[in-house]
């Protein structure tokens, strides 16, 4: 497995991580026997960055503790990531926000406990919050760093005036947003900043939440509890445009020997070297498939078909707007 630079910090990583929040929740029922062996095998396979948060455990740490019990024995060869920032009192779940200093001392307490280790490699606010003035974020924990608690500081879901305000009191190394074939919101304005900053970018969701696998079905056929059966990708009139560009995609992938999913995670890879995206698997075989995206070379007449297939992204919008409204684009 290739590693890259992630920001000029001094973080040092494996090019592409393994996100467990679907191990614990939002793609139905799961099993931890399961989630364990996974990320076991993903070190096997060179993986040696894990993305969790407070958040995916329901505030019970559940997704962290399943980490750390995972990585135990080989905990000085990983970098574990994992984040605060929500209200995990506040109902429904991910509706309110808490970025007090006192909560963030609290929620890496907590994680340390829970993933078993004496230091958070990299420690996110996951999102940002009304109440406090990211400074006051950013400054606690440099406190963190400084305690060495906390190794490096990371943002998550921010715009670039909120990025360069933190990046002004304590360096950051990563911000962490949805970016994939799917999703291309954050190149026009946040990716420049991030890279005239020397900071790192980390795309979740990398696959469209499972779209870019080619293993998909309509939002109307998966259960309430998996967060595919109301996004909007899913739905009518998205759900054709997005599965026949995926179908294009496929053709241009089956031509290269490789799977539509390392296709669209070779695509990431092409767009910067400090780019590492986190895709999310409780499977050891998709795992596998993910892990042989690192290999994939694209030429640039690949590069031009994909661009042309998925010009700007796919229909509809990746989160309720109630949602996206509590992102902050500043």
């Amino acid at each position: 497995m290739q590693h890259r630079n992630l920001g000029s910090q001094g973080l040092h990583v494996s090019a592409l991580g393994l996100g467990v929040m679907g191990m614990s929740m939002a793609y139905g029922a799961s099993n931890d026997e399961e989630g364990i062996a996974t990320i076991r095998h993903a070190h096997e396979l060179g993986i040696d960055f894990f993305d969790t948060a407070e958040l995916y455990g329901a505030g019970t740490g559940s997704n962290e503790v399943l980490l750390g019990k995972a990585v135990r024995d080989f905990r000085d060869e990983v970098v574990l990531a994992t984040k605060f920032g929500f209200d995990m009192a506040a109902e429904p779940l991910g509706s309110g926000f808490n970025s007090r200093p006192e909560n963030i001392r609290k929620v890496a307490e907590n994680s340390l406990r829970y993933l078993q280790t004496d230091h958070i490699d990299l420690f996110y606010q996951h999102i940002s919050d009304p109440d406090v003035p990211v400074e006051e974020v950013a400054g606690v924990v440099g406190d963190l760093i400084i305690e060495g608690k906390v190794k490096y500081f990371g943002l998550s879901n921010v715009g670039p005036q909120y990025i360069r305000r933190a990046h002004a009191v304590t360096p950051v190394s990563v911000l962490q947003y949805e970016y994939s074939l799917f999703e291309r919101e954050v190149e026009e304005k946040i990716l420049p900043v991030l890279r005239e900053l020397g900071i790192g970018l980390v795309p979740y969701s990398p696959l469209g939440r499972g779209f870019l696998t080619g293993v998909v079905k309509p939002a109307s056929e998966y259960p309430a509890d998996d967060m595919r059966s109301w996004d909007e990708r899913w739905q009518g009139e998205n759900y054709t445009y997005n599965l026949r560009a995926t179908e294009h995609l496929k053709e241009v992938a089956e031509a290269k020997a490789i799977t539509t999913a390392q296709l669209a995670l070779a695509w990431l890879l092409a767009q910067g070297e400090d780019v590492v995206p986190i895709p999310g698997t409780r499977s050891a075989q998709r795992l596998e498939e993910n892990a042989g995206a690192a290999d994939v070379q694209l030429t640039v007449a690949d590069l031009a078909r994909i661009t042309e297939i998925l010009p700007h992204g796919s229909a509809g919008s990746r989160y309720p707007a109630a949602t996206l409204s509590s992102f902050s684009t500043d």
